[in-house]
């Protein structure tokens, strides 16, 4: 356990991203980053799920977004970023924890059938896509992450790693004597730490007090001379159960604002009507100026409503209170046009991307720059792994002498 709570999150390589990956996710990922231990990984293996036949355009898929998200300010130095696939430890844990899952648990998670009729286009009939949401719950539960910021659609999938997580510490958490050994840790701790765990145990025990749970686990974290089992059995002690193995995460729910597409639906690079992160400046503009309005407005003289318009919801993510209630009123009295209207928030968007393009122009340059982050963030990723699955190993009485 860390002294810091852990952040672990995740992407599909898409290649290039777009500004509602950005506000979606990346902008979180940027700020979470200043005060967690984070690992931020892409997920190259859980592209074969439904897209094993298009392996031919993965590699520059994974290198376009890394670029992006060290464009929009994820930092390696504070960040730990690396490939799924480059960590063996995922698909290791993956194949044990396969061991323990009931089937039915894989088959009921919602997304399951709702991509299957989606994806109709696709044969999905595959183990490999039946057991994606084991695979997300083996690359969460590896780095014993705390918090995984999700939206509200993936919170199934938090409560489901938390289930798999109980499941395997309750069939390998258990040990004789288990009061009593985690009793000997505590008086590792010294006096005044071990009376503070005490403290926060009681509260968080007797009243559910999520706040006492996080100083215990911050005391656990700052302990020093403690071995990987003596803190598992602190932190069981702290929760009431078993040794804690594998660490039951917690959905950080995210804000997600919905920005439409060039043409009003939902903005994806698969309906072609995506803004990029990196757009060229002049495809910037002309996209934003050629995007679809408020239908009612024929004529530069006819009044419009703002909520109406697809344009509005991203004033509301770029403007400031005074452009947009210029925006509300001029489009409600018609005292401006469409592209009166769009011109501030192009102005909004260039000068975002052009730090952006700033940052991505080195990766660009020297593409060794990234490979060797990457390679660093993978070393990184890879010792965390490994502590677990020694841990794991252990207690499923797969280390020999």
């Amino acid at each position: 356990m860390s002294e810091r709570e852990r952040v672990l999150s995740g992407m599909r390589p898409t290649g290039a991203l777009h500004i509602g990956h950005y506000h979606g996710a990346l902008k979180n990922w940027v700020r979470l980053q200043d005060a967690h231990e984070c690992f931020y990984f892409v997920a190259d293996w859980h592209a074969l799920t439904t897209h094993y036949e298009s392996v031919e355009v993965l590699s520059d898929s994974v290198w376009q977004m890394l670029i992006d998200w060290l464009a929009a300010g994820i930092d390696p130095q504070r960040a730990t970023i690396f490939l799924q696939s480059r960590v063996p430890q995922h698909a290791e844990l993956f194949l044990l924890l396969g061991m323990v899952t009931p089937l039915a648990w894989l088959e009921r998670v919602p997304t399951y059938k709702d991509t299957i009729e989606k994806l109709k286009d696709r044969d999905l009939s595959t183990y490999g896509f039946l057991g994606y949401p084991l695979m997300q719950a083996a690359d969460i539960l590896i780095y014993r992450a705390t918090q995984v910021p999700v939206g509200e659609d993936q919170v199934p999938h938090i409560e489901m790693t938390r289930e798999i997580a109980r499941r395997f510490n309750r069939l390998f958490g258990a040990e004789p004597d288990f009061e009593e050994k985690a009793q000997a840790v505590l008086r590792k701790l010294g006096a005044e730490q071990a009376d503070g765990f005490l403290q926060a145990r009681q509260r968080y025990q007797r009243d559910g007090d999520r706040e006492a749970l996080a100083a215990g686990r911050r005391l656990i974290g700052q302990a020093s001379g403690l071995a990987s089992a003596e803190r598992q059995r602190l932190a069981g002690y702290l929760e009431g159960t078993g040794r804690i193995i594998l660490v039951e995460p917690a959905a950080a729910l995210t804000e997600t604002p919905k920005l439409p597409g060039t043409d009003g639906q939902k903005m994806s690079k698969s309906y072609g009507n995506a803004i990029l992160m990196r757009e060229a400046p002049k495809a910037l503009t002309e996209k934003i100026r050629r995007m679809a309005t408020d239908p009612a407005r024929v004529r530069r003289s006819d009044p419009g409503d703002p909520q109406r318009c697809p344009v509005w919801q991203l004033h509301r993510v770029y403007s400031s209170e005074a452009t947009q209630q210029w925006v509300d009123r001029g489009c409600r009295s018609a005292g401006i046009g469409c592209l009166d209207c769009k011109q501030p928030l192009i102005e909004a968007l260039l000068a975002e991307q052009a730090v952006w393009h700033e940052r991505a122009q080195p990766y660009l340059a020297k593409p060794q720059r990234l490979r060797e982050i990457v390679e660093d963030g993978c070393a990184r990723a890879r010792r965390v792994a490994e502590e677990t699955m020694a841990d794991v190993r252990a207690a499923m009485g797969l280390q020999y002498a």
